[in-house]
């Protein structure tokens, strides 16, 4: 399980798991309780070397360290777990992957102590009082500061000899005391790092290196169907259970009507599965040699099995669709996107609780979301509501409203528009109205719209509920402008890169971004020798160290505001 460690003054006060990758769970009393995690920094007498010999004291703990790195539980102590629970009748674990997690996320931080985690700290996240210029420089000063660094990680002078050292690591693998699927290259250079970027959320300088993995046989004991979020018909396997990588597994996944007539799979066939990625269960294809002569082909389904309606295929698609947007299957996981911390971020609605509401009349739209207010009464009544939970749930939907435009845009789940898409439009028009009316040649005008991207808005908008749901979001109040009105590229901070840090003193970091492009200006998330102000606020972070170090100007928040007049 992937946690976040920060230190103050060389003493651990905060642990959190990675969450979304923007919010997490607090876990630090948990965390306290593994050995291998630091608790002060550096580690009392430690010394490194100094040229000809001599000793000197390690480097002192700077004035805040931001670190990042994996829980594991090591599988010797893992089959231990499980002989002593079996031998006392109680449950056995299945992975120690999963079990590991558990063990970090649990209530009560004695039962984390009682199971015998370990610690891989691999990146710094942010250091106040040190600068580090590259990934192997921040791995041995982890080292210098009491952090367990994994023993086979090599810095390697070329992509060949990284790809040779993987190699050679992948004939060993199983040896190591950690369960793992490959291992990770990455660009040795941070400002080689920053000027490479990501796409989303996924890094340009680092990749996985893995190997193909395990796979099993068992029997494909039936075939059923999920609804998606816009309708899509997904199949699955339902299998005998037969263990792969540690887990053991009942369903995995079919993908579409074609996988299934292409791989000519039928139910009863002996079935070749792996875990994609070491996670995801997938059928491969039937051993057609164990065939006995009384599999059955497969036959899709003609109604949607959540609302009975008939389903449809489009021209050129693989997949096949329920197309009634009254579908509850559709709307209870359209309101958990909506309300997911990457879109609205309405704590207290998810999936079961939209399931619920759902089910029990309550939503019949995303739109009825910002109604219910007007039901309390009834909401308190619901088996597993009650009235302070139900007034969390409104509070929170009442604070939605002020969502960025973006979030907005990635909330209504359109087809192919995820987050970062989402930003680009944001950045290109100055309401949802304005997008929702917005035609093909107007969207398809904007580098870094696909044809598909653009026929998917397109396509959602001309849709009267789409047109009814924009409506009725901006009749409830929601935001659906960023700051202002978005000004022509030729605005003041036209061809500007900025970086927020730390807390301005009345904007939020949404409405800061907003206003630099609403402005004209670009804004990262990281510090370069391309940034050409920072914009600072109180409890500023290493961004201000190295915004110094590279000469960057900063700026605070009446500055930026000074800028854009």
């Amino acid at each position: 399980l992937t946690v976040v460690l920060h230190y103050e003054g060389g003493r651990f006060v905060l642990g959190v798991t990675r969450g979304d990758g923007y919010e997490g769970e607090d876990v630090t009393a948990n965390l306290r309780t593994i050995n291998s995690v630091p608790l002060t920094i550096p580690p009392q007498g430690v010394t490194d070397r100094a040229p000809r010999g001599r000793k000197r004291q390690a480097a002192p703990a700077p004035n805040r360290l931001v670190v990042r790195g994996e829980v594991y539980f090591p599988k010797d102590k893992f089959d231990e777990l499980n002989r002593q629970q079996e031998a006392s009748g109680g449950k056995t674990y299945a992975n120690p992957r999963n079990t590991a997690a558990g063990a970090v996320r649990q209530l009560d931080p004695r039962i984390t102590a009682s199971r015998p985690l370990r610690l891989f700290a691999y990146n710094v996240v942010a250091i106040e009082g040190a600068s580090l210029a590259s990934q192997w420089q921040a791995l041995e000063y982890l080292k210098a500061m009491g952090f367990p660094v994994n023993g086979d990680s090599r810095l390697c002078a070329d992509i060949e000899e990284a790809i040779q050292y993987s190699e050679r690591w992948f004939k060993t693998r199983g040896q190591q005391n950690y369960e793992a699927d490959g291992m990770v290259l990455k660009v040795n250079d941070f400002a080689m790092q920053e000027e490479l970027g990501a796409v989303g959320k996924a890094p340009r300088w680092a990749i996985a290196f893995k190997q193909a993995s395990e796979v099993a046989v068992t029997r494909l004991n039936g075939i059923e169907v999920n609804v998606g979020r816009v309708g899509t018909i997904t199949p699955f396997a339902v299998l005998e259970p037969v263990r792969v990588g540690g887990v053991t597994i009942s369903l995995a996944t079919l993908h579409n009507t074609d996988y299934i007539k292409d791989n000519d799979i039928r139910v009863g066939d002996r079935v070749r599965i792996k875990r994609a990625g070491e996670v995801i269960p997938q059928v491969l294809g039937p051993v057609v040699e164990l065939r006995t002569g009384d599999e059955a082909p497969y036959r899709f389904p003609e109604q949607c099995p959540s609302c009975g309606e008939p389903l449809v295929r489009r021209e050129g698609e693989s997949a096949i669709y329920c197309v009634n947007l009254q579908c509850p299957a559709q709307l209870s996981r359209q309101v958990e996107h909506y309300a997911g911390r990457g879109a609205m971020d309405i704590e207290g609605l998810g999936e079961k609780a939209a399931v619920v509401l759902v089910e029990q009349g309550f939503l019949k739209s995303v739109a009825d979301v910002y109604e219910l207010h007007q039901r309390r009464d009834e909401l308190v009544a619901l088996e597993g509501f009650g009235e302070k939970k139900v007034d969390n749930l409104l509070a929170a939907i009442e604070a939605s409203k002020d969502r960025s435009l973006a979030r907005l845009i990635y909330a209504l789940g359109i087809r192919h528009v995820g987050g970062t898409v989402s930003e680009l439009l944001a950045e290109n028009f100055d309401s949802l109205e304005a997008l929702a009316h917005a035609p093909a040649e107007q969207l398809d005008a904007i580098r870094g719209l696909g044809p598909e991207i653009v026929s998917s808005i397109v396509v959602c908008f001309k849709q009267p509920k789409a047109q009814t749901l924009v409506k009725r979001l901006i009749e409830a109040g929601v935001k659906t402008r960023p700051v202002g009105r978005v000004l022509a590229r030729g605005g003041r901070l036209a061809g500007q890169t900025l970086v927020i840090t730390g807390t301005l003193p009345t904007m939020s970091r949404d409405e800061a971004a907003a206003f630099i492009k609403l402005h004209g200006g670009k804004v990262t998330d990281s510090v370069s020798k391309k940034t050409d102000y920072l914009v600072v606020g109180e409890n500023a972070g290493s961004k201000l160290d190295k915004a110094r170090s590279l000469g960057v100007k900063t700026i605070s928040e009446d500055e930026l505001r000074a800028l854009g007049e």
